[in-house]
């Protein structure tokens, strides 16, 4: 009860940010989400860091107001005490709490003076908190939020209506509660910014029936300290839901995307998800072009999941791609480029080779593909899935609903890959007929239930065959079916055999003779008329 009252209260914060956006003319603009993502992080960390101090100090904890007696410390006191706080948690100066802002906001140019608190929170910050571009450059955690407001006269106005909206709540009652319950919140947060995209680039918004079937089917024992990357991450969904089958303490993330949008929001869903330690790690780049090797990065990774875009113009530098240098990593080959519809290049190809290539010698990969995938018997497709069973790393595929994502019609199915997966023993499993549709705007999505997620995951992870529903087959199977990764090519053709006596058979036998009959002498009929009537014309 405590935690839905937490998620009706922390939704309302999100929907009066929103609301305050809207007054000042920044309602469906273009840097609104950086505004609501923004002073949403910034109030978690100053609550986070109330939080962490009063553990620390149990005089703070007890005080009426902690702020005020956080102020009476020395510069000596108070700066032991920050290099005590866990290091996942902001450093922050006492005059960068929301409190002193509030009771400031009544001073001439507000507005620099809230600009100027994030920019110092941000730049104390800089080395754990700071997403870095794939040049090497650190994306500090806040803008100067004002900026955004094209009136100068209506700055301060703006930030103190932000403000007012922030002191009044506290997350404090709920931090640590992680996954379980930011999952949610972070989707609600977000769902104005990150609609499906329709296979555009780092725009695709990965259901959570999917991300929860992918970590469930990889992670299906414990495992401690292993590395989990997705090289198109997006906000990392799929990473969350990984950390989160794994422990988040029990594993670090590493993330490349080349979508700054995207960027910033994963950093705030490492943030809710107690995954700090692993915001360094979150690489703004072109993956494809230039995957990022840098730092203290893993050549080979444990756990790798991934939902690329399927399809998008990359013909401007798709020759610079086909190189030697590039050659073991794309061994299955290049899309070519389209002499008409350029954005049709299917750049997800290249995403799966990129994920073979960096899986590691034990590793496990999930990759969402186009179902059309799974079947194609010639080009860069068939190749990649003759690669993957010659090197006997294919554990599975899963064919999933359509309108699995609401704004896209294409089929898709989980690619399920295994290093160890050596003796066979692969799942393939056709669960398009499950899920409840709906309709979502003008588009139709499908549901999956608790209750067939589950199924999904049990059948496949017990390698259970289930008539027209899932098959277990060895890699001879499937390359004597020329590496088909469908599984209703595999299921058997069943005949019903009903035993019936000597009598009923020569009855049925008697009635299939007067239908045959039957319909001869009505044809024989229909063609006099025929001939009668062409007969009438021709005079």
């Amino acid at each position: 009860m405590v935690t839905q009252d937490f998620s009706a209260k922390t939704k309302a914060l999100i929907d009066d940010l929103k609301s305050v956006c809207a007054s000042y003319g920044l309602g469906n603009d273009g840097n609104e989400y950086k505004i609501i993502t923004q002073t949403f992080l910034f109030k978690y960390l100053n609550d986070k860091f109330g939080y962490e101090v009063k553990r620390l100090d149990p005089k703070l904890a007890k005080a009426e107001n902690w702020e005020a007696e956080l102020a009476t410390y020395s510069d000596k006191d108070f700066d032991k005490l920050l290099l005590r706080l866990p290091a996942d948690c902001a450093r922050l100066h006492r005059e960068h709490t929301l409190t002193h802002l509030f009771n400031r906001q009544n001073e001439e140019e507000f507005h620099k003076l809230f600009d100027d608190t994030l920019r110092a929170v941000a730049i104390l910050n800089t080395e754990i908190f700071s997403v870095k571009e794939e040049t090497g450059e650190k994306i500090i955690l806040f803008d100067e939020l004002s900026q955004y407001i094209n009136s100068t006269a209506k700055r301060d106005a703006f930030c103190k209506a932000i403000v007012n909206k922030l002191v009044p709540f506290s997350f404090e009652g709920i931090i640590g509660k992680g996954f379980d319950f930011f999952a949610t919140i972070f989707e609600y947060l977000i769902k104005d910014y990150n609609k499906d995209g329709g296979g555009k680039y780092a725009e695709y918004y990965t259901p959570h029936a999917i991300a929860k079937i992918m970590a469930a089917i990889l992670v299906d024992g414990p495992v401690k300290n292993v590395t989990c990357y997705d090289p198109s991450a997006g906000t990392g969904q799929l990473l969350m839901s990984l950390a989160h089958a794994i422990g988040e303490d029990k594993c670090t993330l590493y993330a490349e995307d080349i979508s700054q949008k995207s960027s910033n929001m994963l950093r705030l869903n490492l943030v809710l998800n107690n995954l700090v330690h692993s915001i360094p790690n979150i690489i703004q780049g072109d993956t494809v072009r230039n995957p990022y090797n840098g730092g203290s990065w893993p050549e080979r990774f444990d756990y790798i999941v991934s939902n690329p875009p399927f399809k998008l113009d990359f013909s401007d530098y798709r020759d610079e791609l086909d190189s030697k240098a590039n050659s073991e990593r794309f061994f299955a080959g290049i899309p070519k480029i389209a002499p008409k519809k350029k954005e049709s290049m299917a750049i997800y190809l290249l995403f799966v080779q990129h994920i073979i290539h960096t899986l590691g010698p034990t590793g496990k990969a999930a990759v969402v593909v186009p179902t059309g995938f799974v079947t194609a018997q010639s080009g860069i497709e068939f190749k990649i899935r003759e690669r993957l069973v010659k090197s006997r790393m294919l554990r599975g595929v899963v064919g999933m609903p359509s309108n699995i994502f609401a704004s896209t019609g294409t089929n898709v199915s989980v690619l399920f890959l295994d290093k160890t997966n050596v003796k066979g023993d692969i799942v393939l499993m056709d669960a398009s007929k499950l899920g409840t549709t709906i309709k979502e705007g003008k588009n139709q999505k499908t549901l999956l239930s608790e209750k067939e997620e589950n199924r999904i995951i049990e059948i496949f992870n017990s390698h259970e065959a289930v008539d027209d529903f899932s098959v277990i087959l060895s890699y001879e199977d499937i390359t004597a079916k020329n590496y088909s990764f469908s599984a209703g090519q595999y299921f058997d053709v069943k005949i019903e055999h009903v035993a019936i006596t000597q009598e009923e058979f020569d009855q049925r036998l008697g009635s299939l003779d007067q239908n045959l009959r039957q319909l001869f002498n009505d044809g024989q009929k229909l063609e006099a008329v025929i001939a009668k009537n062409l007969s009438s014309l021709s005079l």
